[in-house]
């Protein structure tokens, strides 16, 4: 038995890895994949080029089920250091993080569209000091399925903050990524035994086919 494992069956029998049941009305919140992270010539980046591709896979399926995206990025005042003083002190590589520089701008491989929202923050959580929860709300999303870097930072911190806010979330293996293999192995069993489900990609395309079938269905009994 792997130690991974052990550690499973442990939490298991501790009361812990319950497991949650999606909703009908899904949202997908992609995490800080912006240059300054998907782009080893910056600092804070790393190779996240399988991450990048996968979650274009869950992306294009999104867009084709009428599955609504945000899309996050870290950004820090061009002056001054806003909310994020604290946390620049503990992470100095993301002091190029700066509005108006190239870093912060999402990935163009992801075609992140106009229509899309963007979610600016200064924080590792996506849901700190920003209107998401209310923008969640607004479009009636009742389940939150989580990609985006880093797996053990933004993503952990989203997925927790997620979890207060009474959202049953999935995290999608393949979509995540960090520096180092122990920090991302560590958070997504942690994610997984407390906050949220961590799923593979082939379940998140199933989920979003399940929204999609759904919509068929509820646009055909509105035409009978």
């Amino acid at each position: 038995m792997s130690a991974a494992n052990g550690i499973r069956e442990r939490y298991a029998a501790g009361g812990l890895l319950g497991r949650l049941t999606p909703g009908a009305r899904p949202g997908i919140v992609v995490v800080d994949l912006q240059y300054g992270f998907t782009e080893s010539g910056y600092q804070p980046g790393f190779d996240l080029d399988d991450v990048v591709a996968h979650t274009n896979t869950l992306i294009d399926a999104a867009r084709a089920a009428g599955v609504p995206l945000w899309f996050t990025m870290i950004a820090f005042p061009a002056e001054g250091d806003g909310i994020g003083g604290t946390w620049l002190t503990k992470m100095p590589a993301m002091n190029c993080l700066r509005d108006g520089d190239r870093s912060v701008a999402i990935d163009e491989r992801l075609g992140m569209r106009d229509d899309e929202p963007l979610v600016v923050k200064q924080t590792a959580s996506a849901f700190a000091h920003t209107d998401l929860c209310t923008q969640l709300e607004a479009a009636g999303v009742d389940t939150l399925i989580v990609v985006g870097a880093t797996t053990s930072g933004c993503v952990r911190a989203t997925v927790v903050d997620a979890c207060a806010a009474d959202l049953p979330t999935f995290v999608v293996r393949e979509c995540v990524g960090d520096r180092e293999s122990g920090p991302h192995e560590g958070a997504l069993l942690d994610i997984d035994a407390k906050y949220g489900d961590v799923i593979s990609l082939d379940q998140a395309l199933s989920l979003i086919k399940k929204r999609s079938l759904i919509k068929k269905r509820s646009l055909v009994r509105g035409l009978s």
